[in-house]
């Protein structure tokens, strides 16, 4: 396997205050929780993930000019991301309270600046990385009104300079109030799109995870389908399918291991791997931060 050209990630930063739930959330009462605060945001997540592979990654995002902003893009270049992040004055860092439990995770968002990463910024970061060669676009970006057209003009500058891309499906919710009709459309031909199971139910229906792949391959050139501790799915447009199962690990907290799972997938594949050692790779990252409390490596 050859080391992959640098990899460009587009989408969100956020600060993750994550509660370990003791037990079930007792609503209008008390719940004993661990609690911690760190970087979070799928983007930012992917990134930091793939940086600890030893490959070249490129952060672009937009961060509130504010103490928050500058903690998470501190955290990123410590962690060897590169970070052409956008500080946006009036707005603050997006936030996302995290409410964990053994096998789940419930999210309450405020997307912040976010909201504003632009279609401008986005052209003049990838503008200065003429050695990437690939590009990976969380979906967030395209599901907020606010940064779509950041995210579509980020897909279409990666296609003008013959970049290879991915889209990571970002969340459930979101992608049914926008619709699978106009989000496919967005992500047409890209070279690789990656979703959860209630993600691609939302896209392609009640379908089993092949045949969800296979529909979705129309739109995608290869579907990758996660499907937690069942493991996950590759499909292709040839039809090609492999199979990887999960890894059985302690589950301690599943915040951002989508994202793990992303960043193995991508460097392995874009190193050459086959669907199956790609799909492995990934299970083994995923598996990692599973293990662990938080979103990103641990250092």
């Amino acid at each position: 396997m050859t080391r992959p050209a640098r990899v460009v990630v587009v989408g969100d930063v956020i600060t993750d205050v994550v509660a370990v739930l003791s037990g079930p959330l007792a609503a209008g009462s008390d719940t004993t929780a661990g609690i911690s605060l760190g970087g979070g945001g799928q983007a930012a997540n992917t990134a930091a993930w793939v940086a600890a592979q030893w490959v070249d990654v490129t952060l672009v995002a937009a961060v509130g000019d504010d103490d928050a902003g500058r903690d998470r893009i501190g955290e990123l270049e410590g962690a060897g991301v590169d970070c052409a992040v956008d500080r946006i004055e009036g707005v603050p860092t997006g936030t996302v309270i995290v409410l964990a439990t053994d096998d789940e995770r419930t999210m309450v968002s405020q997307r912040g600046a976010n909201l504003r990463l632009s279609a401008e910024h986005v052209e003049r970061a990838l503008a200065a990385v003429p050695d990437a060669g690939h590009l990976h676009l969380s979906a967030y970006t395209l599901l907020d009104a606010g940064s779509r057209g950041a995210g579509l003009r980020a897909l279409a500058v990666a296609r003008e300079r013959g970049l290879t891309t991915s889209v990571d499906a970002a969340s459930a919710a979101p992608l049914r109030r926008v619709g699978a009709a106009a989000f496919l459309g967005w992500v047409r031909d890209v070279d690789l799109l990656l979703l959860n199971a209630d993600e691609a139910t939302a896209l392609a229906g009640g379908l089993d995870p092949a045949a969800q792949g296979r529909a979705l391959s129309a739109t995608a050139r290869r579907v990758v389908v996660k499907r937690g501790a069942a493991g996950a799915v590759w499909v292709d447009r040839t039809a090609a399918l492999s199979v990887a199962p999960a890894r059985r690990v302690a589950v301690v907290d599943v915040t951002g291991a989508g994202d793990a799972f992303a960043a193995g997938l991508l460097t392995a594949w874009l190193a050459g791997a086959t669907p199956t050692a790609a799909l492995n790779r990934a299970t083994d990252l995923g598996a990692l931060a599973v293990s662990t409390v938080g979103a990103r490596p641990r250092s």
